[in-house]
């Protein structure tokens, strides 16, 4: 089981104390919030899309240092990311936490300083909160046909 100043280290502190992308958008695609019932968490995010990638993010954090420090390396990365590429970045991280799975590499491998989160169990729901708030947005997005398909013509499910 991984050390507390295996978490609690001095880069999860510096990466949450430069919390980037910490404003509203003027005039988002689309927006939504995640919050965690456990710790009383909770992460509102905004974004704009360029087709199927994040043109723009925006970001209110009032997380415990785990979620501040994951909302933190995604909005450093997020800008210029696909719809896919964000949701198995989420995918990877939910499977490093929950299952042990490897850490998310390349632009994404300072996500890896969370994987002694692992053995919290009751922390992982905060650090995972920007991953729900971001993937809930781009449901948004995709039901307003804001994201486009391969196809070029806009997917919407919801009818609008």
């Amino acid at each position: 089981m991984a050390d507390l100043d295996d978490i609690y280290n001095q880069r999860i502190f510096e990466l949450a104390a430069a919390m980037p992308r910490a404003v509203a958008l003027d005039h988002p695609d689309a927006a939504a919030r995640a919050h965690s019932k456990l710790c009383g968490s909770t992460v509102e995010v905004e974004i704009k899309l360029d087709d199927d990638r994040i043109a723009d993010f925006g970001q209110s954090v009032k997380a415990c240092l785990l979620g501040q420090a994951s909302a933190a390396i995604v909005g450093r990365e997020i800008v210029g990311t696909s719809e896919a590429e964000f949701r198995a970045v989420a995918a990877a991280m939910r499977r490093m936490l929950k299952e042990g799975g490897p850490r998310p590499e390349g632009r994404w491998a300072d996500l890896g300083l969370l994987e002694p989160v692992k053995d919290y169990p009751h922390r992982h729901a905060s650090t995972l909160l920007v991953f729900d708030a971001v993937e809930r947005a781009l449901d948004e997005a995709k039901a307003k046909g804001k994201i486009q398909t391969e196809g070029g013509t806009a997917a919407s499910t919801s009818g609008v």
